[in-house]
């Protein structure tokens, strides 16, 4: 496993998830703009994860899906601690606990591991058997 590049990954995939989350945020389409951006943001994660998976399988082919997924997301979740809690739900009467407690963010984690396990199963796994039966 390539853990610096999975890191590296997980951490573009944060950048463009928070950039999103923010963006879709500022948009007036729904009255409870939380919500709307964490519509958007589970929209949003998967296509990033699958590109992010993409990039990573593109030379590795070795690492699970699920261990890629997770790698990624504990590089996301690090940033969320580090960055986005303290810069943008603490000035807003959020907490640790409201952030990493609440539904919306486990629900993206599992689909961000999802994604990227799926990935695996849909493109690297094939590869594998048709290297294994070419033997």
């Amino acid at each position: 496993m390539k853990t610096v590049k999975a890191l590296g990954i997980g951490i573009l995939v944060w950048v463009l998830g928070v950039s999103a989350f923010s963006a879709i945020y500022m948009l007036p389409i729904m009255e409870d703009r939380y919500v709307q951006a964490n519509i958007g943001l589970a929209l949003v994660v998967p296509p990033l994860v699958w590109l992010g998976t993409w990039v990573y399988y593109k030379q590795e082919k070795s690492t699970h899906g699920i261990a890629l997924g997770l790698l990624m997301l504990l590089a996301s979740a690090s940033l969320d601690a580090l960055i986005t809690v303290p810069m943008l739900i603490i000035p807003y009467g959020g907490s640790y606990t409201s952030f990493f407690g609440s539904t919306d963010f486990w629900l993206i984690a599992l689909e961000f591991v999802a994604v990227a396990t799926l990935y695996w199963y849909v493109k690297v796994r094939p590869e594998q058997q048709k290297s294994i039966k070419q033997l």
